[in-house]
């Protein structure tokens, strides 16, 4: 097992990547829980695996486990299933001063979160994420929200986890689509800040989304690693250093906007796509070269994953997708702000991009 802390003024946790950590959740945990009763809210699809797992575990230590088990996918994100959430926790009686386990992906890892940051003004909880997305990625950082009508995770809070299990076994229970998914958010570190991580990726994607033992624990410690370390400087994205990895999600919220927040674009592979567009829109300012660009899209076609708007078969205008980016968060003064790059493993901030350019440079895309 390896350790990253996360290191923030007062509110430090660890992240702690193995194997066996859920089937060991009582021993990892224990310390934190401060009640016989341990409320864990899942999905379908993760409690068909991990359950019983999880209840063995904390039985045999002398814990009660109590299960809220929802619908997976997107749409739990929403309003209807945080007021579920919220008054089954409230039911459960939780107390300020316990922990809820989120036992899931990035959907039970945002909602959970986000119940937790608003029960009782503010609850503790633990991450327990089941895919890889979720483990490099959603479950570091404190960043909680549901979507709503106008957009993708527009209602939220900043809530930090106490703790982050990330349980490599878990990754081999997810189909080959979702590891692909999840990989999208692996490059990124590489293509957002790390050229040398960005070349492993190049070298040993396929291999992470074939189940390849050793190249998912690097895969995962790297990613995990890097986050830590962006979240650290800049927890509240107000320097601009946590903007950056944002790259690929103005293009993909779009996407995902478009395509109705459903399973025909996960938000891993929007997040590709973005960072496809985001590399080909660099290229058409002139900051990266066109081989860079191709380069990186390249880099995540050989992870299996689309690198085709076209591939969507959307019946839409390049001026609709902008449409869908005015709600973005990061509209600041009237402005959207766009993560660009200057080169592999330099990304970067630009204020000033055009939404008419942007708009037209999409409607060659569609045509592709």
């Amino acid at each position: 097992m390896s350790v990253t802390r996360v290191e923030l003024a007062g509110r430090s946790y660890e992240v702690r990547v193995g194997s066996g950590l859920l089937e060991d959740v009582a021993v990892q945990c224990g310390p934190l829980l401060r009640k016989q009763a341990v409320p864990i809210i899942t999905d379908a699809n993760v409690a068909a695996y991990w359950q019983e797992a999880v209840t063995g575990s904390l039985t045999a230590a002398g814990f009660e486990p109590h299960f809220l088990v929802l619908d997976p996918g997107e749409a739990t994100k929403s309003w209807q299933v945080l007021e579920q959430v919220v008054d089954w926790l409230l039911d459960q009686e939780v107390e300020r001063g316990d922990h809820i386990l989120a036992l899931g992906g990035g959907v039970i890892g945002d909602l959970t979160g986000f119940a937790a940051a608003i029960l009782k003004r503010g609850c503790g909880f633990i991450q327990l994420p089941t895919t890889l997305l979720a483990q490099v990625d959603s479950s570091v950082g404190g960043k909680t929200a549901i979507n709503t009508r106008a957009g993708k995770n527009l209602v939220g809070a900043f809530h930090q986890p106490s703790l982050v299990l990330a349980d490599l076994d878990a990754l081999a229970t997810l189909p080959s689509r979702e590891m692909g998914a999840g990989y999208a958010e692996v490059i990124k570190y590489g293509i957002l800040g790390d050229h040398a991580f960005f070349a492993w990726c190049e070298e040993n994607g396929a291999k992470v989304v074939a189940g390849d033992a050793a190249a998912q624990e690097y895969a995962v410690d790297q990613s995990v690693a890097a986050k830590a370390r962006i979240v650290a400087q800049d927890e509240r994205e107000t320097t601009g250093t946590r903007a950056l990895l944002n790259l690929g999600h103005t293009f993909g919220h779009a996407l995902e906007a478009e395509t109705g927040f459903s399973d025909r674009l996960l938000h891993g592979e929007a997040v590709a796509l973005g960072m496809v567009l985001a590399a080909r829109f660099s290229a058409r300012k002139g900051y990266i070269s066109q081989d860079d660009a191709a380069r990186i899209c390249a880099a995540i076609g050989n992870a299996l994953l689309t690198t085709e708007i076209a591939s969507l078969d959307l019946s839409c205008r390049g001026a609709d997708l902008v449409a869908h980016m005015l709600h973005d968060k990061k509209m600041d003064a009237g402005t959207l702000p766009f993560i660009l790059l200057r080169g592999i493993g330099e990304a970067f901030v630009d204020k000033h991009v055009d939404l008419a350019e942007v708009g037209a440079f999409l409607d060659e895309e569609l045509a592709r």
